[in-house]
């Protein structure tokens, strides 16, 4: 049987080079609460690739550690005692992870800039050997000054324009530290919180493929690094195709969330990745988030009933005294801290609820497309060597 690196090279495709490794060049997103973790970014990089692990509430895949606030009254203490629950199930998935990738491909750790445990994570990832950090939802700019005692690990930042690549980059220039690559996002195609200012802005040109990877790529040759910086593409990608054509715009590699959601070894619940797989593109809504972010999901139950009630929500958006849920895990909250433009939900408890499968009360973020599979879920395997073969027809079951 082929390698799957042959089967890059048979798609006349390019492999990743990072690290001073040859990947596969495809990365699996990272996707929480808890949706990729250690099982699902394991597998992704015990195949050659580059998985990522999610650090947002990881403690709900470990009972031990849920159990540790369960009794206590909230504030401070109970919300100390979630946080270091959080950073200790970090640990243990990246150590889970190793274990099964067993050292093949890349092995990343993805960190919102908008959580505020954001510097804690990054430690803990950064402690545990993590070969890469992926940070976005904001900019990352003091992600160097973190991670100076850890020169080997690569930083790579997530973002949508041109604009903001050369922003960071000089920021960063400054902080004698570079990215090691960049993620380029287009929000009009991805899933989950969205690189862009406002709902509205989704799908403006100014974030096209077209216009921000050559655009990038005149900056970097400026730059006098062209060629050592790779570029990934976010958003849409479903097949071989898909690939191909963004390399051949200047892209080294690709990341998709949604089709790995649905992938046997996904950490969600089997209705996780049902409700995913047998959602159509109607069936997909753009709202902003608690984080105060655009976003996108499928439209269940509980998405329904609340954008039916937001406005009223909003109206009466009032700033409270701490989180109702003591976790507090966004540094800025649409809900705790009355901000009137943005979501007024609680964002943990409902990604929490749609890892459970809880298709009635869950948030199930989405990106746009029909995935490679259709409606069934396969394997990672299955899924790699489908985006490694050119000419199959979207929506073909596996063999």
């Amino acid at each position: 049987m082929a390698s799957l690196l042959d089967r890059v090279r048979a798609a006349g495709l390019r492999p990743l080079r990072l690290a001073g490794r040859d990947l596969l060049p495809i990365v699996q997103g990272g996707m929480g609460v808890g949706v990729s973790a250690h099982r699902l970014a394991g597998s992704v990089a015990g195949q050659g690739a580059w998985g990522t692990i999610a650090s947002v509430d990881l403690r709900r895949h470990h009972p031990d550690l849920m159990a540790r606030s369960e009794s206590m009254r909230d504030g401070d203490e109970k919300k100390a005692v979630i946080e270091q629950a959080n950073q200790e199930a970090l640990a243990r998935e990246i150590g889970a992870a190793r274990r099964l990738c067993e050292g093949r491909g890349l092995l990343a750790v993805n960190v919102m800039r908008a959580v505020s445990d954001y510097a804690s994570s990054v430690r803990t990832a950064l402690e545990s050997g993590i070969d890469a950090l992926v940070v976005g939802a904001g900019l990352p700019l003091d992600l160097p000054e973190l991670a100076q005692d850890h020169p080997r690990t690569a930083l790579v930042p997530i973002l949508s324009e041109a604009r903001g690549v050369t922003l960071l980059w000089k920021k960063w220039e400054r902080r004698q530290r570079l990215p090691a690559a960049v993620v380029i996002e287009h929000p009009g195609h991805a899933g989950g919180h969205l690189g862009a200012a406002r709902v509205a802005d989704l799908g403006d040109g100014r974030f096209d493929f077209e216009t921000v990877l050559p655009a990038v790529r005149r900056f970097l040759r400026d730059a006098g690094v062209e060629g050592q910086v790779p570029l990934i593409a976010a958003g849409g990608v479903r097949r071989c195709e898909d690939i191909q054509r963004l390399q051949s715009l200047g892209a080294d590699a690709v990341q998709l969330g949604t089709p790995f959601a649905a992938t046997l070894e996904c950490d969600a619940h089997p209705s996780f990745k049902r409700v995913l797989a047998q959602a159509r593109e109607e069936d997909l809504v753009e709202f902003c988030s608690v984080a105060g972010l655009p976003a996108r999901a499928v439209m269940t139950p509980w998405l329904k009933k609340y954008l039916g009630a937001e406005a009223r929500l909003q109206s009466v958006a009032q700033r409270k005294k701490r989180c109702t849920l003591a976790f507090d895990c966004l540094s800025q909250c649409g809900l705790r801290d009355g901000l009137k433009d943005w979501g007024q939900f609680c964002i943990d408890q409902r990604l929490a609820s749609a890892l459970r499968g809880e298709t009635a009360r869950g948030l199930f973020f989405r990106g746009r497309g029909a995935l490679p599979f259709g409606d069934q879920i396969a394997s990672v395997r299955q899924l790699l060597e489908r985006l490694l073969t050119p000419g199959v027809p979207l929506g073909t079951p596996a063999a």
